[in-house]
Order: C-alpha cells, then sequence, then structure tokens
C-alpha cells in the first residue's frame, strides 16, 4: 500500500500515523514549503501542491500510489484534482486501487434535530456544502467511469489533540452559545485515521459518516470540558445575541443528528465514542494542548 495524501493537515496527519506501518511512506501535499518542513518532521513525505498539474516530483510519487485520500476543500471551480478529468488521474496513477473523500456532514443540511444516515437525501444550505456535495458526485463518478472503490467519508465536527475545548477555555475563546433543542455531532481525529485505515484496507466503496455516537448541545460540552479543568465555564449567551461570525452562525442553521450505524455494523470500533469518554482522555493524557496547526 502506497498511500498519497492530498491536503495533509489536521486529519491528513492522523491518517498518516493510522496508516504508517503500512507498506511504503506516506506521503501528503500541502500549499508551503512551511508546513512541507512540519509534515517531513514527523516523517511524512511532503510535496507542494496548489492545483493544476502536479510538478515532476508529485508525479513520480503518484505513478506508484496505490491508495489516494483527497482532503482539499473544493473551490468554486469544483474539487482541484477532479478538474484534472477522470482519464488524467488514471494517467497519473496507474496503480490506484482506493480513493478516500474527505467531505463533510454538513452536505445534509437542516433536518430539524431529526436523525440522518447515508440514505437520508442531502440538502445542503451554505455554499460550501453545495460544493462538496458537486465533489461528492464528482468522486462517485469518477469511481464508474474508472472502475475503482471510492469511499466518501462524510465528517463531523473534527477536535482531538490541540484543538478541543480545553485550548479554548485556556485562550479565553470558549462560548456557550445557546439554541433550543440545538445539537451537533463531533469526530475526535484519531477516529478519522483509524476509520479511514479500516476502509482503505478493505478498499471499500460508498458513502460512510464517521462521527461520534452522541449528537449533543455544544454548551454542554464546554461545560464538562471546564469541569475537567477545574474552571468556570463561560456564561451562556443566548444565539440570537451571541456575536458570532456568518460562518459560525450558518452552523447553527444545521440542526441534526447524524448516525454512525453503517460503518459500525460493518465493524468498525470508534475509540472515542462520545465527548465525555474523549475529553476525559484528552485530560488525563495530558495531550490537549495548542500544537502547531497546518
Amino acid at each position: 500500500m502506497t498511500l498519497t495524501i492530498f491536503g495533509c493537515g489536521y486529519s491528513g496527519k492522523a491518517i498518516a500515523e493510522a496508516c504508517g506501518d503500512l507498506l511504503g511512506p506516506v506521503a501528503g501535499t500541502t500549499r508551503s514549503p512551511e508546513k512541507a518542513a512540519r509534515l517531513k518532521s514527523v516523517g511524512i513525505d511532503a510535496y507542494i501542491y496548489g492545483g493544476g498539474e502536479p510538478d515532476a516530483a508529485l508525479a513520480a510519487r503518484l505513478l506508484q500510489t496505490t491508495h489516494l485520500v483527497q482532503s482539499i476543500a473544493p473551490g468554486a471551480e469544483s474539487d482541484p484534482l477532479l478538474q484534472l478529468g477522470a482519464a488524467r488521474l488514471s494517467a497519473l496513477m496507474p496503480k490506484l486501487e482506493w480513493v478516500g473523500y474527505l467531505s463533510t456532514v454538513g452536505v445534509y443540511g437542516d433536518h430539524d434535530g431529526a436523525w440522518v444516515d447515508e440514505e437520508t437525501p442531502c440538502r445542503p444550505v451554505s455554499r460550501r456544502s453545495v460544493e462538496r456535495v458537486e465533489a461528492e458526485e464528482g468522486w462517485l463518478a469518477f469511481s464508474k467511469s474508472a472502475g475503482l472503490p471510492v469511499a466518501i467519508l462524510r465528517l463531523s465536527g473534527i477536535y482531538g489533540p490541540g484543538r478541543n475545548g480545553f485550548v479554548n477555555l485556556a485562550e479565553g475563546t470558549a462560548k456557550r452559545i445557546v439554541k433550543k433543542d440545538q445539537v451537533f455531532n463531533r469526530i475526535r481525529v484519531e477516529d478519522i485515521g483509524a476509520a479511514t485505515r479500516f476502509l482503505a484496507e478493505r478498499k471499500l466503496a460508498g458513502i460512510y459518516n464517521v462521527t461520534d455516537d452522541e449528537p449533543a448541545p455544544p454548551q454542554d460540552v464546554v461545560t464538562y470540558a471546564a469541569g475537567l479543568m477545574g474552571v468556570a465555564p463561560p456564561p451562556e449567551t443566548d444565539f440570537e445575541t451571541a456575536e458570532l461570525s456568518p460562518m459560525a452562525r450558518s452552523f447553527y442553521g444545521e440542526n441534526k443528528r447524524v448516525s454512525n450505524r453503517k460503518i459500525r455494523d460493518l465493524g468498525f470500533v470508534f475509540a472515542y465514542p462520545d465527548y465525555r469518554l474523549s475529553l476525559e482522555n484528552l485530560w488525563k493524557c495530558g495531550n490537549w494542548q495548542p500544537q502547531s496547526r497546518m
């Protein structure tokens, strides 16, 4: 297995770590030399890529790639790899056996707090979620035309070492925004890595929700983290009067409970199935502190 990760940031590094003992070194792309140096420092072969045709070094790597993870967010002009066309992608990666595309549960849109699963029709609200749906459709079309398994991983709110409620509390940026009946799912970054490996090793195709078991009100998560730290939680703020960026406010316009039953029924076991267990682990192990960000 030779794995190449396009857009090797926070989740990508967790995937690289989860797959690090498989055949061949893991490679990842990033947009800047500084970030490439950080990838190399943790044992990931790094390549600079900002879209379009890959340079000679990356093209040489792609010739050997058997497993691809695409984590670069799409833009107005669609997914940067899909822009190359199916025929060109197949030519660049003649040994390709499996593709994983990292998407988001945002594609479901708003369901008034009801449960959704992979069979639920997508009703994206924001432009970024619309672009994700289009990218998903493009990768599924590539799967059909190339005859290769493509897995779509729909991720919920990502957190883990260095990016969590403890950091927000320590930095004074934590908020307890209260909106009646609002819940969110979350996913520990290490579970993203493990789920990607699980799907890649089995060359599984299709759509999978990679998310925790317990959608919960966001203010409850902040309160629990504060309790573990032994500090007072920030005061509750009503959503209607809260100072939020347009993007942050848009998240509260999508209320749903996302089921992970499909991937669990295949035998995948989440190491961090709920926020309580996960936060307790981060606090006990002491690895919650901020880290360098990709």
